[in-house]
Formats: structure tokens, C-alpha cells, sequence
């Protein structure tokens, strides 16, 4: 909105043209972001409290989280607002890009919104029922899948990308829908069980979202995208302020999250966010930076799989507790150790991220 206001004034007032350049975007995108979350934040975890939503504690967890038993949750509605009101203030809404992000943003926030209503309000111990939290999941995914299939003008957009092979990237056809949908639900699920400790999920997206930010511009611009041998997507350039958004959004939230958390995100954030990073993953045809950057969150569910199916095989149980960063509280680990371990190697692997597409 605010790009179309300064092009329409530009002629009278020619300093509003730096308001049309990315990258002063991109940063008052996140500015404006962290400045709404921040100003909201108060005042959502008063209503929260005041309603008394809040967190619902399994007894079978460590101990130590006991503590936490009415803690306000449901404030990834905070993240959600500042995004999609940056979005729409600082991004170009005649890019397709941004109007399947906000969809994105609103329908997987439904389905976690539901889920938190219904466990927390409602008092179904376990919210929405899986089926059909899984159900609309697909459905939101593949409804994006089709959408990004059906306009896409370019073979760039539904080509695979290997790290490390700079000659081999096939065209998908129609597996790009396929693709799109596990990345997609597999990304919202697998942040969503990573955030179990104070800080834990929403850091790794704000670093995921940050390096996918450079991504974004790389790719948008022809001679990087052909130097780095990565697709040349030109409309991908509005997600760098989508990124920039998140990363506003993301650190706004953690003030008020960082351990001892006054609020937690609940899955309306967190099946939201892990949605994004995959949308925008596939955008800019990076689906396995994305587990690469987000090995946090692939190795939390990787350790759920492998417990669940253990137990069920051979009714013994590989870790202590799942997913992972409950098995390590279990150790004796506290929680802060635990949070920023699992930060300090999430810095590490999008540094290695990063690091793959210059090394083809």
C-alpha cells in the first residue's frame, strides 16, 4: 500500500521514491512488525489473562514446566497481526506471491487457532481432533500446491534445486504438487512440535526467516541468480519483505517469550510459521535448504517418529521423552541450556545453508 502511495506522489515529492526501494522496505517491514508486536504484546497478555487462557500442562512432562500451568497462550496472534499488517503496509500486493503468503498466514492460523480454542477454552485435552487438523492442513496446502502450479510462467518455478549440483535441476511437472504439499504440512507440524521450551521454535524461524530473506534477493535478481546458478524468479523479490516481516514479528514475540515466557505462542503461531517457512521455501525452489537452515526442527520430529514407532514395535522407548528437547530436560539439562544449544546449532546450519549455494 505505502509503495503505491509514494509512486502516486513520487512526481510531487521525490524523496518518497526511497520508499520503493527494497531493501528500505524490507527494514521498516521488520520495524514496523516488531513495533506492532511489541505494542500489542501487553496488551494481549492482559486480555489472556484476564480471560484466563491458558496453558494446559501434561502431567507426564518434566516437572519443571509445572510452573508454567496458566501461563497465557494463543499469542502467535500477535505474530500473525504484525506480519500480515507489514505485509500489507510495505509489500507490493500486485505480486500473487504476497496475497498466497497472506492466505498462508490466515488459514493455517485458523487451524491452529482451533485447536488452541478447543484445548484451552473448551477444555478438550487434546484440541482439534489430528484427522482433521491434518485434513485442513491438506486441504490449505494443496489448495496452495494447485495455485502455484497453475501460474506459474516460468520452468524455473517448478524445478527441483540439489545443493552442490549446479547443472542438475529437473523439471517437476506435476510432482511439484507433491513437493509442495509435504513441504508445506511437513514444515508447519515440525515447528509446531519444536515449540515446547520458551523461545525454542520461534528463534530458528527468525534465523530461517532471515537467511531466506538473502535467498529471496538472490534469486529475484537475474546476474546473482545465474552467477550462483540457483532459478532467476523475479517475483520472488517481494518475499524478502515477507522474511523481513517475520523476523520483526519473531524477535517482538520473543521479548515477551525468552524464559521465564509472560506468553506463549500456541499452535495459532506455530502451525502458522512452520507453514511460511515452507511456502516460502518452495517459492524460491529451496526446499532442502530449508531442512538443511531448519535441522532443528526436522531432528524434534524426527525424534517423535522414532519414538512413537519404537514403542509401538517393540513397546521400548528410544529417548526419554519426546520430542528431543525433553529428553535432554529429563538429563538434567535446564531449559535455558537447552534453548540455546539448540540456537547456537540452528546459527551453525543456516551458516551451512548459506554456504551450499556458492559451493556447486
Amino acid at each position: 500500500m505505502i509503495v503505491w502511495l509514494a509512486e502516486l506522489f513520487s512526481s510531487h515529492f521525490s524523496f518518497l521514491n526511497v520508499l520503493t526501494y527494497l531493501s528500505v522496505r524490507t527494514i521498516m517491514a521488520a520495524l514496523t512488525a516488531l513495533a506492532f508486536s511489541l505494542w500489542v504484546g501487553p496488551k494481549l497478555i492482559r486480555y489472556l489473562q484476564t480471560m484466563q487462557i491458558g496453558q494446559v500442562i501434561r502431567n507426564d512432562g518434566p516437572e519443571s514446566h509445572l510452573s508454567k500451568a496458566g501461563t497465557p497462550t494463543m499469542g502467535g496472534i500477535m505474530i500473525l497481526g504484525a506480519v500480515t499488517l507489514s505485509t500489507l503496509l510495505w509489500a507490493r500486493l500486485d505480486n500473487h506471491y504476497v496475497w498466497i503468503i497472506l492466505f498462508t498466514t490466515l488459514s493455517f492460523g485458523a487451524i491452529g487457532f482451533m485447536d488452541d480454542y478447543l484445548k484451552v477454552i473448551r477444555k478438550h485435552p487434546d484440541g482439534l481432533i489430528a484427522r482433521w487438523k491434518y485434513f485442513w492442513q491438506s486441504v490449505s496446502a494443496l489448495v496452495i500446491a494447485f495455485i502455484l502450479y497453475y501460474t506459474a510462467t516460468t520452468q524455473a518455478e517448478l524445478t527441483f534445486v540439489m545443493p552442490f549440483f549446479k547443472e542438475y535441476m529437473p523439471y517437476l511437472g506435476l510432482l511439484f504438487i507433491p513437493l509442495v504439499y509435504f513441504t508445506v504440512v511437513g514444515s508447519s507440524n515440525a515447528v509446531n512440535l519444536t515449540d515446547g521450551l520458551d523461545g525454542l521454535a520461534i528463534m530458528p524461524t527468525v534465523m530461517v526467516a532471515a537467511a531466506f530473506a538473502l535467498i529471496a534477493y538472490l534469486t529475484s535478481h537475474v546476474n546473482y541468480a545465474h552467477y550462483l546458478y540457483i532459478p532467476y524468479i523475479p517475483k520472488a523479490s517481494e518475499l524478502v519483505i515477507i522474511c523481513g516481516t517475520i523476523v520483526g514479528a519473531g524477535l517482538g514475540f520473543l521479548w515477551f517469550n525468552t524464559y521465564p515466557a509472560q506468553v506463549f505462542m500456541g499452535d495459532v503461531g506455530s502451525l502458522a510459521l512452520g507453514a511460511l517457512l515452507g511456502v516460502i521455501a518452495v517459492l524460491v525452489r529451496q526446499e532442502i535448504l530449508l531442512v538443511i537452515m531448519g535441522s532443528i526442527f526436522v531432528v524434534e520430529t524426527l525424534s517423535v517418529i522414532l519414538q512413537v514407532g519404537s514403542y509401538k514395535l517393540r513397546k521400548q522407548r528410544i529417548f526419554r521423552m519426546a520430542p528431543i528437547h525433553h529428553h535432554y530436560e529429563k538429563k538434567g539439562w535446564p531449559e535455558p541450556r537447552v534453548i540455546v544449544r539448540f540456537w547456537i546449532i540452528t546459527i551453525v546450519m543456516v551458516l551451512i545453508g548459506l554456504v551450499t549455494l556458492k559451493v556447486r
